[in-house]
């Protein structure tokens, strides 16, 4: 039987570079609304949980007097460490080896908690246990989701969705993502209030603007764990229909960038 920690965790090994290059930041007008609903001018400690390669916590580093990333997969915290020495490396930000269940961290440390495209590889009831725990009172916990594909043209996200959904399909009857636990982030919200560690519950949509062209909107394709896993395997781009892909892609974007709109949703616990 395998651990299905394990799996999460090795799901995103091998493909850290393409991730980070890639993947879009969460809007930073997020900042301002958790700060303001942790009712302080600059939070001491922010805590990112499942850090991945540092997109969703290096964005503190102006606004917050101490960053921790926690992050269970070493390629993705190596990936992290390179990103920050491409900004600077903030010394008020840092990486640590952990777990959400398991963060090391001290007692009602942390102002905010994120959880940014991540809460849906976590244990639900021992992870809130453990951002309640390392939350003051008053602290607030956010879970960042992005929506996939981002809003860009329709027969493009036609594309993307039919490629993920037939290379999902391919690796789910190969057997390729055994001990794999992905759960519904729609039910996020249900099950943060479940947990009864917040005394307030809430959703909020906010969008962010980025630039664009065919092949980042494949390369965001390529970039999803179930996708990675294929060619991990051994498959070939070609058998796993990527050609055709980028061709509907290039159709059409043409060869111009475009405004890539992606869509969060934010679900926030206050202890």
């Amino acid at each position: 039987m395998v651990d299905h920690n394990i799996a999460n965790v090795e799901r995103f090994s091998g493909f850290a570079d393409k991730y980070d290059h890639y993947r879009p930041q969460p809007p930073l007008v997020l900042l301002d609304i958790l700060t303001q609903l942790a009712q302080i001018e600059q939070p001491r400690v922010v805590v990112d949980l499942g850090s991945g390669t540092a997109l969703s916590t290096l964005i503190w580093a102006g606004r917050a007097a101490q960053v921790i990333g926690i992050e269970p997969n070493a390629d993705m915290r190596v990936q992290a460490e390179v990103r920050a020495g491409l900004n600077g490396n903030p010394a008020n930000v840092r990486f640590a080896n952990g777990l959400s269940t398991q963060t090391n961290l001290p007692d009602a440390c942390a102002d905010i908690v994120t959880c940014s495209q991540s809460l849906h590889w976590m244990e639900p009831e021992p992870t809130f246990t453990e951002i309640a725990r390392v939350l003051r009172a008053g602290g607030v916990f956010a879970a960042i989701d992005c929506d996939w594909p981002p809003t860009v043209n329709v027969d493009a996200e036609i594309a993307y969705n039919t490629f993920v959904d037939r290379a999902e399909a391919i690796g789910k009857a190969r057997e390729w993502y055994a001990g794999v636990q992905k759960l519904k982030k729609e039910d996020h919200l249900k099950r943060i209030r479940a947990s009864q560690k917040f005394r307030y519950v809430n959703e909020l949509v906010i969008h962010n603007v980025e630039q664009g062209d065919a092949e980042r909107l494949v390369q965001l394709a390529l970039s999803q764990g179930g996708v990675a896993t294929l060619f991990k395997r051994g498959m070939s781009e070609a058998d796993a229909g990527v050609p055709e892909f980028r061709d509907a892609v290039r159709r059409a974007f043409g060869d111009r960038a475009t405004n890539f709109y992606f869509s969060y949703r934010v679900r926030i616990g206050i202890k």
